[in-house]
């Protein structure tokens, strides 16, 4: 069966055109790259954010808070690599001799690799990165950001939402900040019955650094080289399967 589908695989790729070949090729190169180097280190905690924030903002001082607390306790702490929320979150973890990685990805503007990562993995492509970001951890959080931060976050909502990867911890840093956008789902959203109340259940809205390190906690430590989205096929909690 194995040998018949990677010739039927074989024929499919052979009958595209040679840029839809080249543009495959391309997106396998990133996938394969991310894939590999997420094998080499116990699923951590995936801390996203802004790029903008100067390390003197409160937003980014939480981060770095949160990078040595994880640290301290064991989580490898990912990010996309860059300045801002990124860079402050590598940083706690780095100076506290923590596993910090960044998956960067190659732009026209403000996204260059920060100075504080064991572990850097250039990508050309933004799904490629996200399926990366979201691989590496076993709890997600999201401190305030822009555009990239927000495609991120519902990414990874309606993955859960749809049963599309497993359930894990989600956390929204800062109630002055996403209370307004949990509103929103509140009184428009749910009106009009394009989201169910258990939906807003997904995520949690906190303002509580030790309320995320508990979570990690609480899952654990999985070993190097297993993965939870490994034979998955249901949305399950890891904790609590």
């Amino acid at each position: 069966m194995n040998e018949l589908n990677a010739e039927n695989a074989k024929k499919f790729f052979e009958s595209l055109e040679e840029a839809d070949k080249e543009r495959a090729q391309a997106y396998a190169r990133d996938l394969g790259r991310g894939l590999k180097i997420v094998r080499t280190f116990p699923q951590g905690v995936t801390v996203f954010g802004s790029a903008r924030l100067s390390q003197e903002n409160i937003y980014c001082k939480k981060a770095r808070e949160l990078g040595r607390l994880l640290a301290e306790n064991g989580h490898a702490v990912i990010t996309g690599g860059g300045p801002g929320i990124m860079e402050a979150a590598n940083r706690g973890s780095f100076e506290y001799g923590g596993r910090s990685i960044g998956f960067n990805i190659t732009l026209n503007h403000e996204q260059h690799p920060n100075p504080y990562l064991t572990d850097m993995l250039q990508f050309e492509y933004f799904f490629a990165r996200k399926v990366m970001l979201a691989m590496s951890a076993k709890v997600y959080v999201f401190f305030p950001g822009g555009f990239g931060t927000m495609d991120e976050f519902t990414e990874i909502l309606i993955l859960m939402q749809e049963g599309k990867m497993p359930k894990m911890p989600i956390f929204l840093f800062g109630k002055s900040f996403w209370k307004p956008l949990d509103k929103f789902y509140t009184t428009k959203m749910q009106p009009l019955k394009l989201i169910n109340k258990d939906d807003q259940k997904i995520y949690k809205i906190t303002d509580d650094i030790q309320e995320i390190v508990r979570a990690a906690n609480k899952i654990g430590h999985p070993k190097i080289k297993t993965n939870y989205y490994d034979g998955f096929n249901k949305a399950t909690t890891p904790h609590s399967s």
